[in-house]
């Protein structure tokens, strides 16, 4: 997260009354909301305690006042760099003691990661609390004994220089650099937190040692602790851990660099391969600290934020673009505004440009109203609650509020808030979003051609230019990738299937599951009208019917329905997956009738419209085109076709036949596929969170009651599995990372008895950093930044089984023969006793961590029905893994695999292929 979430008056900002710790060696410092600060005395280590008991789990974070801003010409990036160097090894922790931060982590079932970004560094932990004096002592241990080996600093150069290969690959991200450095000319947010490839390369392990010893030090560190723990216990931990370490022998070096006035607009191009153009335009705007920044990021919801937003009426709904985007930048000094608009098929960036200066240009002339300001305030603060469901979300927020130079900001910015008129609104617009501190960017692309992965059209533009991690944040916590599908009990530990609340209510299978989370109601649902149920005829056609739900009923058009949820700060999101039609909502407790009937109306009454379905239309193709320029779906998309027969629904048409089956979609197609899959008679809903149980049940029954229909999902087809050794390259231009898959049909549902064994062999093969693959290919030889084996698609039929990769050009042929050399080893010697009982243990600790939140949770319950399984499955699945034998699990890996007859993918710009 690159945003402080505002904690709306759920927590008072003054201090409060609650028991203060005393505690030897600390003094406190103040309390505001639920939050205490205490200064370790002895060496002025900052430390924030949040106490909250509603799971057995807690995050332990550090957080590094030291970010990309503090590097200079020479040492770009080394703060990234270290950041990855500080999971080496220290005197006392390393690989070859067997206890380095990867193995103890991973051993416990932990989330865990590390993050650079401009201001800040951080390290955290998110872990069943019994482990709070393990991982204390071992984020103590890495502050200040890290071993920074010239044998470590060699391969992991390698590993982030592929991590910049990666980002390169976007042009946005691209664009996103760009607009950066020219709008910093003095400031050294100037120059991305990745930084330059030769400081990349060139970075001497004297530097970086030299960059540890300046910054990493109890006085220019806050630990902060968010959970369930005792703040008495914690505190001593905490002295016992960091108290042997003295403050820094030398003042912390200030960044005192200010940016002069920019005196004129200012514009950048960037032009390459890619699909569609981009249009961003970015404004100077204060520090997160300034009285002034409150009203700017209300005025960034005015305008881009959900569907009664002016630039989703100005320019997305008028087919300028496919979705556009804002941010305010949340930093220690002086930032920027950014808008980003990714053009619609045949738009042109002038005429997409026009329309957002148009729109800033009334808003400052005009002002906003009443009702856009009070629905602004209204999803900031409803977002506020959602975002405290769990340890992991807080701490998140906290961090950068740390970064931004006032943790308090993680309650004021609320008061704050409130406190905005439409007066303030106007005044920070006129101040702020004019041309001569702009800086216009385009994205211009120069030629075209690729594939794309199926999935429903969703913009996902800022985590281009968000922080740099350790690791990609998707795989931070091995394992927990398929909690969603098995358990170890709920959030307090107790069993989960005695607590759910399952019935029929108008046809529809509810679960309901009451936890500890205040005043949030998490939904999540599904019913059969997913991808595959389109392969015999127009394959765009079910996509097409999710995307109009959210357009409008027979009842009332889209802007009223977004009105409606947006003033109290709800949310709605329909996806189309292969099989299901999938709804995510979220509303605070009081809103959840509001929530269901609006389910319910979208579902039972969808308007589709002429118009709409146009719109929707061109939507598709355009978010299908921009996902050409990614190499990774360019790759999962040819694998499907590689592995899966012609009708077998896990197998994606091809890009241009899917763009050709858009454009000859017809309305009476969405029609009849809604009239044969739509209804209650499949359909599963789950609610978790704060739940009103009787009236949300007469919620369902009265908002549902009298629909009817519904079929059940396609049938179950075994993939066909290749008997020949194929390799495809998808070649594309100007793209400095190749993404390679290396797989076959698995021949197993996620049901099937062999199942987990194999998991538990992949997970040994590709999870995490100790899984084999990761502390060889990247941790020893540093060849990749990312490398992984998996098991997917498999739900409802049998899946398939894949190694996922990337390599610079360079190092493609390297890194393909060490990832095979790994299989090979892996697939005839198998894996030893120890692996299979420490993975045991990863997996089922990764569950209980994931299980905290009612996202979680939701999602749990609604995977275990969806494949078939009675809820208590949760509460069987430890139970099942700690049953698998060592013969079971070597046994699954020859049964269903062979590496002989997989298939190769490669995805990128390769120096012999011929490019598109």
């Amino acid at each position: 997260m690159r945003r402080c979430i505002w904690l709306a008056g759920l927590l008072c900002l003054t201090l409060t009354a609650q028991a203060r710790v005393v505690a030897d060696g600390f003094t406190h410092v103040k309390t505001v909301g639920s939050i205490d600060e205490y200064t370790l005395s002895s060496n002025g280590l900052q430390v924030l305690l949040l106490p909250e008991h509603s799971s057995p789990t807690l995050t332990f974070m550090v957080t590094y006042r030291v970010g990309s801003k503090n590097e200079v010409t020479g040492t770009t990036g080394a703060t990234h760099i270290l950041e990855h160097l500080m999971f080496k090894g220290t005197t006392q922790r390393d690989r070859s003691k067997g206890n380095n931060v990867d193995q103890l982590l991973e051993r416990t079932g932990a989330k865990y990661n590390a993050t650079t970004w401009l201001d800040r560094t951080n390290y955290y932990e998110n872990l069943a609390s019994e482990h709070l004096a393990a991982v204390a002592d071992m984020e103590a241990d890495r502050m200040r004994n890290l071993l920074l080996r010239e044998e470590d600093r060699r391969p992991e150069m390698t590993v982030v220089r592929n991590e910049f290969e990666r980002g390169e690959n976007s042009p946005i991200q691209s664009l996103y650099k760009e607009i950066y450095q020219s709008a910093f000319v003095a400031h050294p947010y100037h120059h991305s937190t990745i930084g330059h490839r030769s400081d990349i390369e060139k970075v001497s392990i004297e530097k970086l040692r030299e960059f540890y010893n300046t910054f990493y030090w109890p006085d220019n560190a806050t630990v902060s602790i968010i959970g369930d723990f005792q703040p008495e216990q914690a505190l001593a931990i905490v002295k016992k851990s960091f108290g042997v370490y003295p403050r820094s022998p030398q003042p912390i070096p200030a960044m005192y660099t200010e940016e002069p006035a920019q005196t004129g607009a200012r514009r950048v191009t960037v032009k390459r391969a890619g699909q569609l153009g981009v249009v961003a335009i970015a404004h100077k705007i204060p520090a997160a600290t300034h009285p002034d920044y409150a009203a700017v990021t209300l005025l960034s919801a005015i305008l881009a934020d959900g569907k009664n937003s002016r630039l989703y009426k100005a320019v997305t709904d008028k087919n300028l673009s496919t979705g556009v985007e804002a941010d305010a930048g949340f930093n220690s000094d002086p930032t920027v505004h950014i808008i980003f608009a990714p053009l619609a098929p045949g738009v042109k960036h002038a005429d997409a440009e026009n329309a957002i200066v148009q729109e800033i240009e009334t808003l400052k002339r005009d002002g906003v109203s009443e009702g856009e300001l009070k629905a602004a305030i209204a999803k900031t603060l409803a977002d506020s609650a959602f975002k405290r469901d769990g340890s992991f979300a807080v701490a998140g927020n906290l961090n950068e509020c740390i970064a931004a130079g006032d943790w308090s900001l993680f309650y004021s910015l609320d008061a704050a808030a409130q406190k905005v008129t439409v007066a303030d609104v106007k005044r920070v617009a006129q101040r702020y979003l004019n041309e001569d501190q702009s800086i216009t960017g385009w994205f211009v692309p120069t030629a075209a051609g690729g594939s794309a992965a199926l999935s429903t059209p969703k913009s996902n533009l800022f985590p281009a230019g968000g922080p740099n991690y350790y690791r990609s944040p998707g795989v931070d916590a091995p394992g927990v990738a398929d909690a969603s599908a098995a358990g170890v009990g709920g959030a307090s530990g107790a069993m989960i299937a005695p607590n759910v609340r399952r019935s029929k209510i108008a046809g529809i299978d509810v679960i309901a599951y009451p936890t500890g989370a205040k005043d949030v109601i998490t939904v999540r649902a599904s019913l059969p009208a997913g991808r595959a149920l389109g392969g015999k005829g127009n394959p765009s056609i079910p996509m097409l019917t999710g995307m109009l739900l959210d357009q409008g009923t027979q009842k009332q058009d889209k802007f009223a329905i977004a009105e409606k949820l947006e003033a109290v700060g709800a949310s709605i999101d329909f996806r189309v997956g292969v099989d299901l039609l999938e709804i995510s909502a979220k509303s605070l407790k009081k809103d959840g009738p509001l929530l269901l009937s609006l389910i319910a109306e979208q579902l039972r009454t969808p308007a589709f419209s002429e118009d709409e379905f146009a719109k929707a239309k061109q939507q598709y193709a355009g978010a299908l085109q921009r996902r050409l320029e990614s190499t990774d779906f360019r790759a999962a998309d040819a694998f499907t076709r590689a592995v899966y027969s012609e009708t077998h629904p896990n197998r994606n048409p091809a890009p241009q036949a899917l763009l050709a089956a858009i454009g000859t979609a017809k309305l009476d197609d969405v029609k009849a596929f809604y009239k044969a899959h739509y209804g209650p008679a499949h359909m599963t809903l789950v609610m978790t969170g704060d739940l009103d149980m009787s009236t949300l049940q007469s919620a369902i029954r009265q908002s549902f009651s009298g629909w009817s229909g519904g079929a059940s999902v396609a049938g179950s087809t075994k993939a066909e599995v290749t008997r020949a050794p194929q390799e495809q390259v998808v070649a594309m231009a100007d793209k400095t990372s190749v993404s390679v898959i290396l797989g076959q049909a698995s021949g197993l549902r996620y049901s099937d008895p062999d199942y987990q064994a194999l998991r538990v062999a992949t997970a040994i093969l590709g999870s995490g950093f100790t899984g084999r693959l990761m502390a060889n290919v990247r941790d020893k030889e540093g060849l990749t930044y990312g490398i992984d084996a998996n098991l997917a698609n498999d739900m409802l039929r049998a899946g398939d089984w894949k190694i996922s990769a990337s390599f610079a050009p360079a190092l493609l042929d390297k890194g393909i023969a060490s990832t095979k050399h790994q299989l090979e080893r892996w697939y005839e010697a198998g894996v030893t006793a120890d692996e299979i009982e420490s993975r045991k243990s990863n997996l089922i600790g990764s569950f209980k961590v994931n299980l905290a939140t009612t996202s979680g949770m939701a999602d749990a319950l609604l995977a275990t029905v969806n494949r078939g399984y009675d809820v208590r499955w949760l509460d069987e699945f430890p139970v099942k893994i700690n049953a698998i034998s060592d013969e079971q699990v070597n046994g699954t890996i020859k049964k269903y695999l062979k590496p002989d007859d997989m298939v190769l993918i490669k995805a990128g710009t390769l120096p012999t292929a011929k490019q598109q």
